[in-house]
């Protein structure tokens, strides 16, 4: 790992979880004090300010070694730490019996239940529509699942291609193509049950193991979003694509 890598990921463990010392003293706060010990050159200082997590991923020596050796691009990390390009949020997650997860934003001094609690299913956010698109899937709620689906898609047109003529017994997919989603009816209107029954049939394997996949990655993956797109890798190669339509994210192709 690049030692850029490094000491961002450690100023934001250093700051994500000390819930208890976040509350007291505020991330802004820390991420300026961290800054500035590395600026002026306290190194075992800045190294006090990281959680005991981001301290067992690299001793206090190394630390030390690290700043050593590269002074100049810690500085100038340390210029970045300082001026962050958003508000600070300060978040928890509490794991459920069932295995969901419910996530708390501490808010004006209190921890309040994020709306997570109330839209099982919400499309707010590519994450947010990927963990409801599992929950759904998890649930058997076809009739959800497809809120997650893409207009050209519920319509049987695959977005950014012509609709395709309807397939002969000796068609074929190229090797090493993955079915897309949903089922390719051109001129037919998907539904719930042919959603059913397509991923409880034929695809029933392949889907399943695309849905473990992306269940494994999502809670630590990095969401790439550019505008109304947005992408993660999952899996040996894999990636979900998702678009946002009329203000919701949906899932374009996994």
């Amino acid at each position: 790992m690049k030692l850029s890598a490094w000491f961002v990921a450690l100023a934001l463990l250093g700051t994500a979880c000390s819930s208890s010392t976040l509350v007291q003293q505020g991330p802004s706060d820390t991420l300026r004090a961290y800054a500035r010990a590395l600026e002026e050159g306290h190194v075992d200082e800045a190294y006090r300010l990281l959680s005991d997590d981001a301290k067992r991923s690299m001793s206090l020596e190394a630390f030390r070694r690290a700043v050593k050796e590269s002074p100049d691009e810690v500085i100038e990390i340390a210029r970045a730490v300082s001026r962050p390009a958003s508000d600070p949020l300060v978040t928890a997650t509490v794991s459920l019996p069932n295995g969901d997860e419910l996530l708390l934003v501490y808010e004006d001094g209190k921890w309040r239940i994020d709306a997570a609690a109330i839209d099982l299913y919400s499309q707010a956010t590519p994450r947010q529509a990927l963990a409801g698109f599992l929950r759904a899937f998890e649930r058997k709620r076809y009739d959800v699942v497809l809120r997650y689906v893409p207009d050209a898609e519920k319509e049987g047109i695959t977005l950014g291609e012509e609709p395709a003529p309807a397939a002969t017994p000796e068609a074929a997919p190229p090797a090493g193509k993955a079915d897309a989603p949903a089922p390719k009816t051109t001129g037919t209107e998907l539904t719930a049950e042919k959603l059913r029954a397509a991923w409880e049939g034929p695809q029933k394997d392949q889907i399943n193991r695309i849905v473990q996949a992306i269940r494994t990655a999502l809670p630590t993956a990095v969401i790439e979003e550019t505008g109304d797109s947005a992408s993660m890798s999952y899996g040996a190669g894999g990636t979900v694509a998702l678009v946002r339509e009329h203000g919701l994210w949906k899932i374009r192709d996994f």
